[in-house]
C-alpha cells in the first residue's frame, strides 16, 4: 500500500463508500472495560483520551459515535455477583467505553484497526500499562424506550445519561442464547422501562468472541468474552445517578432474571459519565489502602 500514488488512494476513498449499507443506525457496539494498572492511572487515561479514543476508535470508518464511563471506588462497591466470570475481582475495570457500529460494517471497521493498530504500534503510541476485562465487538438486538419522547438510540452517546448500568446474562446453553433474547426484549425490559422508572432506554446486544485483529496481549486475555456463545448484554441508559436508585431498581437483578427460567446473571455494574479530557476521578478508583 505505501507504493500507491496519492491519486490511487483518494480513489479508493471514493470507491469504498459506493458499497454496502449506510444505515444511519446502531447496527453493532464495541464494548471496552478496562482495567489500568496501579501507578499508570493518569498516563493510561491521557493516552486513551487523547489519542486512542479517537486514532483508535472514532476516526476509523463506520464507528459514528462514541462515550468513555467510570466507576469510582464507591460504585465499584455495588457491583455483583461477587464470583462474576466476567471480572475477577468483579471490581476490575473502573473504565469502560461504548461505540456505535454502523450496521454490518463491522469487517470493514475492523480490517481498517487491524492496520491502524499496527501503525500505531510501530510509531510507539501504544500503552500496555491496562487489562482488558471485558471487550467485544457486540450485534444490537434490540432497544427499549420508556417513552416515544426518548430519542433514539443513535444519540444515546451525545447527550450522555446521568448513569449506566452494564449488565450480562448468560443462557444455559448456546443454542438457548435466542430464547434468552426474545425474552428480555419482548418481556423483561418491557417490564422494567416504565414512563416513571430512572431507565431512558435499555439496549440488548449479543456478545461476540474477542476479535483477531486486536493487539495480542489484549486478544490473549479475551478467550471467554462471550461465555462461550452463551452471553449476552444490556445498557441500561439511566436518567438518575446510579446509587439514587441502585437499591429498589438494580439490587435484585439475579434473583428477577433467574425466575425466568431462561438465564442467570453473570455481571451488573454502575459508571457515571466521564469527564473527558480532564483528571476527574483518577484519584477515586482505589479504595482504601489496607
Amino acid at each position: 500500500m505505501t507504493d500507491l500514488t496519492q491519486e490511487e488512494i483518494l480513489g479508493w476513498y471514493a470507491e469504498l463508500p459506493q458499497h454496502g449499507p449506510h444505515d444511519a443506525g446502531v447496527g453493532h457496539a464495541l464494548i471496552t472495560m478496562v482495567e489500568p494498572h496501579e501507578g499508570h492511572e493518569h498516563a493510561y487515561n491521557r493516552w486513551y483520551e487523547d489519542h486512542h479514543f479517537f486514532d483508535g476508535a472514532l476516526q476509523c470508518p463506520w464507528m459514528f459515535s462514541g462515550r468513555r464511563w467510570v466507576a469510582p471506588w464507591h460504585l465499584q462497591q455495588l457491583r455483583y455477583p461477587a464470583d462474576s466470570p466476567v471480572a475477577n475481582p468483579v471490581n476490575r475495570g473502573p473504565y469502560i467505553a461504548t461505540y456505535w457500529v454502523t450496521k454490518d460494517r463491522v469487517p470493514e471497521h475492523q480490517a481498517w484497526v487491524s492496520s491502524a493498530n499496527a501503525t500505531q504500534t510501530a510509531i510507539g503510541n501504544v500503552n500496555r500499562d491496562r487489562t482488558h476485562v471485558f471487550t467485544s465487538f457486540q450485534d444490537k438486538i434490540g432497544t427499549v424506550y420508556r417513552s416515544e419522547e426518548v430519542p433514539n438510540d443513535r444519540f444515546t452517546l451525545l447527550d450522555p445519561a446521568a448513569g449506566l448500568v452494564v449488565e450480562t446474562i448468560d443462557a444455559p446453553t448456546k443454542e438457548g442464547r435466542d430464547a434468552l433474547a426474545a425474552w428480555l426484549l419482548d418481556e423483561y425490559l418491557p417490564s422494567r422501562v416504565t414512563p416513571t422508572g430512572p431507565v431512558d432506554s435499555a439496549m440488548l446486544f449479543s456478545v461476540n468472541p474477542p476479535f483477531s485483529g486486536m493487539k495480542p496481549e489484549v486478544f490473549a486475555v479475551l478467550g471467554n468474552v462471550d461465555g462461550g456463545g452463551r452471553r449476552l448484554t444490556i445498557l441500561w441508559f439511566l436518567n438518575k445517578e446510579p446509587l439514587s436508585i441502585w437499591e429498589e431498581h438494580f439490587a435484585n437483578e439475579v434473583e428477577q432474571v433467574r425466575a425466568g427460567g431462561l438465564g442467570e446473571v453473570t455481571f451488573v455494574a454502575p459508571f457515571i459519565p466521564s469527564k473527558m479530557g480532564t483528571t476527574l476521578y483518577e484519584d477515586q478508583l482505589r479504595g482504601p489502602a489496607s
